[in-house]
């Protein structure tokens, strides 16, 4: 049996929540009835912390236009939404996949079982960031009650290599951590006490899809609210690259179809080449100097 020293958290998440106590009395219609009530309070506390989220989300864009990286660090199930969330923006926006990059502690083994003792290696945090991260990144933590030793240790790390840092954590009274801006999501007690993969989890998945859809708009990587910089992997995908173009461009299918041809299957270069009549090679090299921004190359085909 382990002989490690227990540590008990003092953070909101792990305290009782009157409104669910006698909730293993209830009939299975009436405890989903609860916990959905508790899930809905959710959405209206991580819009408590937009701006916070914005300063986030305005330091990635800085770190990418830069040349740098953004990290996810995190445990249990925090580390597990950074990794689904890091892998999803490579097909919905074509992005190179080192621009970021999530870090589990206790490695890949820990996406599918517990890792023993993995969350509280600081040693092994601060080794992630030393090891990957650079002056020019942003380092992004996730802990639900903000104390994390292997999250903490990779902020520490990435604040003594010049990175910026941020925390999301659902616990508003962390106090002092090594983060340049804190996104406290003040989600309260779970339905079942300390159980973070509830709403804690939830606030983390919706705080982590807005901050890298964000990201990613501010990057061009959309058009209006299109994916337009998807990469076409399967059937179904090649088909909603045509549905982009016709919904953007009002073209029928058949243009749309020669159009993504003679652009060599780039989405963005048949938009500009169809919204601007220009050329593809034209269409591509505005493309090019706009840094991939499809309003920025049509405004200067269009002066």
């Amino acid at each position: 049996m382990s002989q490690d020293r227990a540590v008990r958290v003092d953070a909101p998440t792990e305290r009782n929540n009157p409104r669910t106590r006698d909730i293993d009395l209830l009939p299975t219609l009436d405890i989903l009835h609860v916990l959905n009530g508790e899930d809905r309070t959710v959405p209206v506390a991580v819009g408590r912390v937009l701006p916070e989220l914005a300063r986030a989300v305005d330091m990635a864009v800085a770190a990418l236009r830069a040349g740098g990286r953004v990290h996810y660090v995190g445990a249990g199930t925090s580390g597990r939404l950074a990794v689904l969330d890091a892998a999803e923006l490579i097909p919905t926006f074509n992005v190179p996949p080192d621009w970021i990059v999530a870090h589990q502690a206790g490695g890949s083994e820990a996406f599918v079982r517990a890792v023993e003792n993995a969350e509280d290696d600081v040693a092994s945090g601060a080794a992630e960031i030393r090891e990957s991260a650079s002056p020019d990144d942003l380092v992004v933590g996730l802990a639900a009650s903000g104390r994390t030793p292997y999250v903490l240790g990779a902020l520490e790390a990435a604040q003594q290599l010049g990175a910026k840092t941020a925390l999301v954590t659902s616990n508003p009274d962390v106090g002092k951590v090594p983060a340049d801006v804190v996104i406290a999501v003040d989600t309260g007690p779970e339905p079942i006490s300390g159980s973070t993969r509830m709403k804690a989890g939830t606030a983390q998945k919706l705080v982590l899809t807005s901050f890298s859809t964000a990201v990613m708009i501010r990057m061009g990587r959309t058009y209006s609210n299109l994916m337009v910089s998807m990469l076409a992997t399967n059937a179904k995908l090649r088909g909603r690259t045509i549905s982009i173009l016709q919904e953007a461009t009002s073209a029928s299918e058949e243009i749309c179809e020669a159009a993504l041809t003679a652009a060599d299957g780039d989405l963005k270069t048949a938009l500009v080449h169809l919204l601007t009549g220009a050329d593809v090679e034209s269409s591509a090299a505005a493309l090019a100097v706009a840094d991939g921004h499809v309003r920025e190359a049509l405004r200067a085909l269009t002066q």
